[in-house]
């Protein structure tokens, strides 16, 4: 079993490691002492589709798979665990969406929270 990251996975760890390094691990600290909600940085993330990795192409996300997703939180969490788990929460919550809810909720709702 070929373990190795594929072209693709390569690339989306790639670009969340270096988000990481340079838009979470030099301010997790003090979000943290300053108990800070980083909706700018956030924002940020949801520019770079980390807001909706495995939610549906035809729904406004990626539609990664959950392998390519936790490869994806892996590199986010190097730079800072609590907005990494806020991320995966809200990965799940707009996927649950995608999947289950009504058109009218998803057209109200997703592209918003998937960007």
């Amino acid at each position: 079993m070929d373990f190795n990251l594929n072209e693709d996975q390569q690339a989306f760890a790639d670009v969340a490691a270096q988000f990481a390094r340079q838009a979470l691990a030099p301010y997790a600290a003090q979000w943290d002492k300053d108990h800070t909600f980083p909706v700018d940085t956030l924002r940020q993330a949801g520019e770079l589709g980390f807001c909706g990795l495995y939610t549906p192409e035809e729904d406004g996300g990626l539609g990664l798979s959950r392998l390519d997703a936790s490869i994806i939180f892996e590199q986010l969490a190097m730079g800072c665990t609590a907005t990494t788990a806020m991320l995966t929460i809200h990965n799940m919550a707009t996927w649950m969406l995608a999947s289950y809810g009504q058109a009218p909720v998803k057209d109200a709702w997703l592209p918003d929270l998937v960007s």
